[in-house]
């Protein structure tokens, strides 16, 4: 599956996800990770009100199933849900590499419900009713 961080300085989950300038995304599995890459936005960010900046963040990410930020937003966090995307909150900046090794170690563990359900997003399942 694949994780979604709001970033400033590219090594911690430090940025509010309307403001962030920088979207890392890492590729996850029980067996490790990697990165896929850092998506950059320019423009007014920090303009409260203006749901246009959200649009290209949301379509940067919306193979991921979780994004981790610092903070977010009511419509935001509507709009990354409607996308199927699990929203986290981090209380204070925290390492990204931190982050992911949690979420390996909880996916080779007894993941939570909606990490089961993030697991799934983007495989189709198929139904063979045929004999």
């Amino acid at each position: 599956m694949k994780v979604a961080f709001a970033t400033q300085d590219l090594k911690r989950v430090d940025a509010h996800f309307g403001w962030a300038k920088q979207i890392s995304i890492y590729d996850l599995d029980e067996n490790g990770y990697s990165f896929v890459e850092t998506v950059t936005f320019s423009g007014d960010l920090q303009e409260d009100g203006n749901e246009d900046k959200l649009a290209p963040k949301i379509e940067a990410i919306k193979d991921c199933a979780i994004l981790y930020v610092a903070a977010i937003g009511g419509s935001g966090a509507a709009r990354v849900v409607a996308n199927n995307i699990h929203p986290i909150k981090v209380p204070e900046p925290e390492d990204i590499e931190s982050l992911l090794k949690k979420l390996q170690a909880m996916l080779n563990g007894n993941p939570p419900p909606f990490i089961r359900k993030a697991m799934g997003k983007g495989k189709e399942r198929v139904f063979d009713f045929e004999d």
